[in-house]
């Protein structure tokens, strides 16, 4: 998660109730929070004036913020990552959820097929923008390598990772080549790489074929020649699956035409959302949320990024929603950390 400066010591018991009264209530229904709505509802024994005062001392050490055309308050990016760390109580998920999950991911054994369900799925489920990455490959132990003819000139390269995960590249060859030549040299190179990550074959290619750079063809120069585009893990955009664009729109926040053109650019712009993952990542965390102006780009402020890693027998990728910095993080946490779990196990089945 991200860094929090202030522990749970930083604000007393009466302190921590307020906020999280402001912060879960403010998340339901979008309106800022009162001091009279929190002491008929909730802290009866304080009156509306005490808890004014609590609530000025909580926006002077930055957990709130007052909107001019309010009387109540709403949290700041501080007030949710301290209520995520200190106060929030998670949601179990139902069995009807799980269960929903489980048949609907269960219905493809293709894994970029599942991939793509997860993303309908999850972003139906928490109502936010869903992404969904494909497995980082080059840590992926290599099973197989086929070389399928596609024309006089053109070759299809089929890698098989363990997992099963499956990469393909179109290389053009320049000459042609033997059905039976292509499934020789298929052979060989499966004897010497298998059991290898795709990094470590990246990075000891020309060493273990250096006795069969004189083939006739030029098929292992070609490779060798090739060996980043064939085995380096791509960031291609279609790595990258969005879903759920009707479901984050219907939050109050988008009615506003400014907000609603925000999050519109922020779907088109995948570059953003890529390069975000990319810094997940780097916290090499399994699971990671960052809100607001944690996410250090100017496009994304007014958004929160919850994401978990799924692990398929060491080749991992992503999934996660995208929402408004209101977000029911108690529903959604749990939820993106099941769904990243029952990926990993229906790949691995």
């Amino acid at each position: 998660m991200g860094e929090v400066t202030d522990n749970n010591q930083a604000l007393n018991e009466r302190e921590q109730s307020i906020l999280h009264h402001v912060v879960h209530n403010y998340i339901q229904t979008a309106i800022p929070v009162g001091s009279r709505y929190i002491s008929k509802h909730f802290e009866s024994s304080l009156s509306a004036a005490s808890i004014r005062n609590v609530m000025a001392d909580l926006e002077e050490l930055g957990f709130l913020s007052h909107p001019h055309t309010s009387a109540g308050r709403v949290p700041t990016d501080l007030g949710y990552r301290f209520y995520i760390d200190y106060l929030m109580e998670m949601q179990q998920l139902g069995d009807d959820e799980k269960l929903r999950i489980h048949q609907q991911l269960d219905q493809t054994n293709d894994a970029d097929e599942m991939l793509r369900e997860t993303s309908k799925l999850l972003g139906k489920i928490s109502h936010q923008l869903s992404i969904v990455t494909s497995p980082h490959l080059s840590s992926g132990i290599f099973e197989k390598i086929e070389l399928i003819p596609i024309a006089s000139s053109k070759l299809l390269v089929v890698i098989s990772i363990r997992t099963g995960i499956v990469r393909t590249i179109m290389m053009e060859i320049g000459v042609e080549v033997r059905r039976d030549h292509l499934d020789q040299v298929g052979h060989l190179l499966n004897e010497r790489l298998s059991g290898l990550t795709l990094h470590e074959i990246r990075d000891s290619f020309v060493d273990r074929v250096r006795d069969m750079q004189s083939e006739q063809t030029g098929l292992i120069r070609l490779f060798i020649e090739s060996v980043d585009q064939l085995f380096t893990d791509s960031k291609e955009r279609d790595k990258v699956l969005i879903g759920g664009t009707k479901n984050i729109i219907e939050h109050p926040e988008f009615i506003d035409p400014k907000n609603f053109r925000s999050v519109i650019e922020l779907i088109e712009n995948e570059d953003i959302i890529v390069h975000l993952l990319e810094k997940h990542d780097e916290l090499q965390k399994g699971f990671v949320v960052t809100i607001g102006t944690e996410n250090k780009d100017e496009t994304t402020k007014e958004y929160s990024f919850v994401t978990a890693i799924y692990d398929v027998e060491g080749v991992t990728g992503r999934v996660g929603v995208i929402g408004p910095t209101r977000m029911n993080y108690s529903k959604v946490i749990p939820l993106v950390d099941y769904v990243a779990q029952t990926i990993a196990k229906m790949l691995s089945a």
